[in-house]
């Protein structure tokens, strides 16, 4: 036996107690004649003493050797520790080491295992391995597992079944690049990593599995940010004999049962609002609404006033900023040089200061009076003391920048609280997109997205207006799941292939499986994909998912740990039928 407590669970009540602990050298302070040594595990921190007249002497001076990292078992008595720590739920007791044995040395870690560490994230990422020793590294996995336990217990409640589907499957034209696999037994034939079970669990549904889910694992070979890895988890559900209403209501019931059990936060009813209201109202469908800052549209308060720029604007748009009427005229031109940025792509930026009299100080004040400023500030809900800036150009280019403002003034006026949770709800997205290099539509979510039953004569005259049954869950300005009604006859499935774009001969090279297992009695059904990490991370108050990975890629892809991916041995690709010369 190794151990018979673990390092963070022994406390006054366990004094005279004779005990085991393992675990690793956190460090240790050497005062000649008395020792010291923290003993960490994955539960916590127990305190050692060595003691030169209570200790036997070939123990002392063992522990005396001891370095940071070595892996160590001891024996010894809980006793009343003099100086106590009341931080850790250890400090009120240290053990009396009686019997020391070195289980293994260790190497001088090259950063320092604690909370604020000295090693970079490059130099952490190589050795993730000592990384996940660290308390806010740990603690991550720890906080990802309880999430997951939470979303499994319950699913399981409302009678989800988990299902298993493959991870070899077929590359399929739509959504983002696959990572591929050589075939050994099949020359010159390749499977995919599954970008999602999509396919899969609407077979399910036809199967009569009736409600699927599995947390699953998906790949995308895809340029990567903070929010992205190439592969990533998914809570993947499908559900059949439903409507819209039906998956809204059972997966806002999940998000909020995570929330008052995670977090502790009772959330009411989730916001529903469409895509077009919150593209016109924040500038992107996925909005985060703890604060307000909402656009107002200005086209018919300020064009025709001999202003050119906003004149030959599509598009004249302001946000008002709360509390920002004092800035100062360099803070301001620092968010202007912010805007004008290549990220953004603003040209310029016009400002307004409402001030505490009710009067207005703009940037423009040679084109615009009074009376029009007014209606800038009605329309942007501006109050006094607050500042409002307004940028035109394109409508889709200026919505998206003054959504990068909003974000960013948001973040610098410490609006974007991580402890605030505010889910909503965004429904009936485009069912096409289209796309203006190849001018052809592609599937805003995936091919198998029901159209709105009374838009679907749109497809044939009118195909960018066609609405899906399609729904985004949004939290805190993050998509953390999507979903829609999925098509469920092979008429209405062949429609929408023929629209975007794909001749018959190829849809049922593609999906004819899909296709031609709705012959069979599909059920109507549908679904909803929340990303596991994203969720996890804000859940945890993080914008960034890689710490709530045990072992993530870098930005570019790579594993540092493993040297991966990496160039593999000629017989190999030899034996997978791939010609060398084409590597």
């Amino acid at each position: 036996m190794y151990r018979s407590h673990n390092c963070g669970e022994l406390n006054a009540s366990n004094i005279n107690a004779e005990v085991t602990l393992a675990g690793w050298v956190q460090k240790s302070r050497d005062k000649g004649f008395m020792n010291w040594v923290d003993l960490r595990d994955r539960y916590g921190i127990t305190q050692l003493i060595f003691d030169e007249s209570r200790t036997d002497k070939t123990v002392f001076e063992l522990a005396k050797t001891l370095g940071r990292e070595f892996v160590i078992q001891v024996k010894g008595t809980v006793i009343e520790r003099e100086a106590k720590n009341k931080n850790i739920p250890t400090g009120e007791i240290e053990i009396l080491v009686s019997e020391l044995t070195i289980l293994n040395s260790a190497l001088t870690p090259p950063f320092t295992i604690e909370d604020e560490t000295d090693g970079g994230e490059d130099i952490r990422m190589k050795y993730r391995y000592l990384d996940i020793r660290r308390n806010p590294v740990k603690n991550s996995l720890l906080f990802r597992h309880k999430v997951a336990m939470e979303v499994r217990k319950y699913l399981s409640d409302l009678d989800f079944c988990e299902v298993e589907t493959p991870y070899l499957i077929k590359s399929t034209p739509e959504g983002a690049r696959d990572f591929v696999v050589p075939s050994r037994m099949n020359e010159g034939q390749f499977y995919a990593l599954p970008q999602s079970p999509q396919t899969f669990k609407q077979l399910l549904m036809v199967g009569g599995m009736d409600k699927y889910f599995q947390i699953v694992k998906c790949f995308r070979d895809e340029d990567l940010r903070a929010d992205r890895q190439p592969e990533f988890t998914q809570i993947d559900c499908e559900m059949a004999f439903v409507e819209q209403e039906d998956i809204l209501n059972v997966f806002e019931g999940l998000t909020r049962h995570l929330l008052k059990e995670i977090k502790g936060i009772e959330v009411d009813k989730f916001p529903r609002i469409t895509y077009d209201y919150a593209m016109k109202t924040y500038g992107n469908d996925k909005p985060d609404i703890r604060f307000g800052m909402k656009f107002g549209e200005l086209n018919q308060f300020a064009q025709h006033k001999e202003f050119p720029v906003f004149n030959s604007a599509e598009l004249v748009v302001g946000i008002a900023v709360p509390g920002a009427g004092n800035y100062t005229r360099k803070e301001i031109d620092g968010l202007i040089d912010w805007v004008k940025r290549p990220q953004v792509g603003a040209s310029g930026m016009v400002y307004v200061k409402c001030n505490e009299d009710g009067t207005f100080k703009s940037s423009v004040d040679k084109f615009y009076d009074q009376d029009d400023l007014t209606n800038w500030a009605k329309a942007t809900e501006a109050n006094p003391g607050d500042m409002i800036f307004v940028l035109s150009g394109p409508a889709n280019k200026t919505r998206a920048q003054l959504s990068a403002l909003r974000m960013e003034l948001a973040t610098r006026l410490g609006l974007r609280n991580p402890e605030e949770f505010a889910p909503l709800w965004v429904v009936d997205f485009p069912l096409l997109e289209l796309d203006e290099e190849s001018g052809r539509y592609h599937a805003m979510h995936h091919p198998f997205t029901s159209p709105k039953p009374e838009d679907i004569a749109l497809l044939e005259t009118d195909p960018g207006n066609v609405r899906a049954n399609a729904y985004d869950m949004v939290l805190n300005g993050n998509e953390i799941g999507g979903g829609s009604i999925r098509i469920h006859d092979k008429a209405t499935q062949q429609l929408m292939f023929k629209y975007l774009g794909f001749s018959e001969e190829e849809a049922k090279a593609q999906f004819g499986f899909l296709m031609d297992a709705f012959q069979f009695g599909a059920p109507p059904h549908g679904g909803l994909a929340f990303g596991l990490d994203r969720l996890v991370a804000i859940l945890g108050g993080q914008e960034t998912i890689r710490d709530f990975i045990a072992f993530p890629k870098n930005n570019s892809g790579r594993d540092v740990m493993i040297d991966a991916p990496a160039a593999i041995d000629e017989a190999q690709l030899k034996e997978l039928h791939i010609k060398i010369d084409s590597i």
